[in-house]
């Protein structure tokens, strides 16, 4: 505590201020609701890129040219 201001220590490297986390979490778990299950290396590079095109977030940023999203 410095000048009776309680302070928490976070780690500077902490998932929770990483948000690409999110993303990673979001994209693995549309991978495993996929039916059939996905067999083998080429289904997996086909779906990783229909199911990144697919995420919400994803489109918001190509839609404004990198720039600011409502996310």
């Amino acid at each position: 505590m410095t000048v009776g201001v309680p302070h928490m220590v976070w780690p500077s490297m902490s998932p929770d201020l990483n948000p690409i986390q999110d993303v990673w979490d979001q994209l693995k778990q549309r991978l495993d609701d996929r039916t059939p299950p996905l067999r083998g290396l080429a289904e997996l590079r086909v779906a990783l890129v229909e199911e990144w095109n697919a995420l919400r977030r994803c489109q918001a940023v190509i839609a404004a040219n990198g720039g600011n999203t409502h996310y």
